[in-house]
């Protein structure tokens, strides 16, 4: 199954039209024809059957001929990630991440962050070609950048980590995961939260937790994190 995405899509919609660049794909690279089916979500959980109407060369029209709703999983999970040096790499968590199942990303401007800005658009496309490239039906919420002061000031409900490489008594992230709870995890730049703000995440409810013995680069930490987290709530 091949899935295509359409954010305005309801459980009441009956016909929709597609936009220019989902259309084109089906067209061009599908070979898809009038009277052909397809597959769509609407990033909130929706999987529509559609059957094509109508098409023109700069549009397709459908008509919707099944829907269903697929239910979350009990967890959820949200990861505050530092945006990396090079922005392919924060590219590459931010689709591995939606292909595992993260519900929501943060990118938070810490101390040490080389990169200060994000280009939201791009990163939202990415989530959005992982999401259909991996079947899911819920696109990940990315929220706009905020520095790290910010990010703890906004109260979290649930279990809150931060992984950090301080030299102090950490418990493996495995252990401290507990199924079917909205869970936080921050994972810093590329040298590490500073002591300052490690204090801090302490001082807002965040527990310490080890990734393991390898010292782990900023995407891979995350990614770890994601699949510990899904891993755990597929018992």
């Amino acid at each position: 199954m091949q899935l295509f995405y359409h954010p305005d899509l309801t459980e009441e919609t009956k016909e929709f039209e597609l936009s220019k660049e989902e259309s084109k794909h089906l067209q061009k690279v599908l070979r898809k024809k009038e009277g052909d089916t397809f597959h769509v979500t609407n990033g909130n959980g929706w999987l529509f059957e559609a059957r094509i109407e109508k098409i023109t060369p700069k549009s397709l029209q459908a008509h919707v001929i099944y829907s269903e709703k697929r239910h979350r999983k009990m967890y959820s999970l949200h990861m505050a990630v530092a945006p990396t040096k090079s922005n392919d790499r924060f590219e590459w968590f931010l689709e591995k991440a939606t292909e595992i199942g993260v519900h929501e990303i943060t990118p938070i401007i810490c101390k040490r962050s080389e990169r200060k800005t994000v280009k939201r658009e791009r990163l939202q496309r990415v989530i959005q070609e992982a999401m259909k490239q991996s079947q899911r039906t819920y696109l990940p919420v990315l929220h706009p950048a905020v520095t790290y002061e910010k990010f703890l000031e906004i109260p979290h409900k649930g279990l809150r980590f931060i992984a950090h490489c301080h030299e102090e008594e950490k418990m493996e992230l495995k252990r401290r995961i507990a199924p079917d709870k909205r869970i936080t995890i921050l994972v810093g730049p590329e040298g590490d939260f500073t002591e300052e703000e490690v204090d801090l995440a302490y001082e807002k409810g965040f527990l310490p937790v080890s990734l393991g013995d390898s010292r782990l680069r900023t995407e891979t930490a995350a990614i770890y994190a994601c699949t510990a987290v899904a891993v755990f709530n597929t018992r």
